[in-house]
């Protein structure tokens, strides 16, 4: 089945040559050029992915990324320029996925959007069971489901793929440079608060489960299970 990515730009140019290169790879492409027109689209079409650039008219990248989590955890990929680290972290803390960093060669964004949708269907994961579980705490692989004293629980898709990691890796100290191989699998030029965040927002939906997410000082993440 054929992929639908929302590309959100102000930037003509821009916009068009990056949907050039999505077409090309066999994805359909929706466009928007403010965070007004982002919003109705998707609100009006099925959407698999979105890339949204921050800085916009009408309504900006964060106000639409909120806005989305409102009723769906597809993946996002947030366009940010360079130097805006701290845009960067805002938009991890309003739950985006990944960052692409402007400017920046669309084969780039089209790599980074092609592990995300891959990632979708755990082809990506080495499993030996479809299910992992840890006390009240349940995760279905298959379906992509995480259940926490038996109610679901939204996760985007990095807190999925961090919190399933970890698990695979109970009681053993992952470090940050490793989950950012793992998760990402690319050359990392963020920090350690952008790990910090995902880790923050997941602890923050796992409820008396969070307390499991140990922070190793000066190592990394352990998610911590002796039963």
């Amino acid at each position: 089945m054929v992929k639908t990515i929302l590309l959100v730009e102000d930037e003509d140019i821009l916009r068009e040559i990056s949907k050039d290169y999505f077409i090309n790879a066999g994805y359909n492409v929706l466009e928007a050029r403010n965070g007004i027109e982002a919003i109705e689209v998707f609100e009006h079409n099925h959407v698999d992915l979105i890339v949204l650039d921050i800085m916009m008219p009408e309504l900006d990248g964060w106000s639409v990324c909120k806005k989305v989590r409102e009723h769906s955890m597809i993946p996002i990929i947030i366009l940010t320029a360079r130097s805006d680290e701290d845009d960067t972290l805002l938009g991890f803390e309003l739950g985006a996925d990944d960052y692409v960093t402007k400017p920046y060669k669309p084969k780039i964004l089209l790599a980074r959007v092609k592990r995300l949708l891959q990632a979708q269907s755990i082809e990506g994961i080495e499993k030996e069971e479809s299910n992992l579980k840890s006390g009240q705490l349940e995760v279905s692989l298959d379906s992509r489901i995480v259940l926490v004293n038996n109610e679901e629980v939204s996760l985007t898709h990095t807190e999925f793929e961090i919190l399933v990691y970890l698990m695979m890796n109970r009681n053993v100290v992952i470090t940050r440079e490793q989950i950012i191989m793992k998760i990402w699998d690319y050359e990392y030029a963020g920090d350690d608060r952008t790990i910090n965040t995902h880790i923050r927002n997941l602890r923050s939906k796992l409820g008396d489960h969070s307390s499991k997410i140990k922070t190793i000082v000066r190592s990394g993440y352990k998610f911590e299970d002796r039963a």
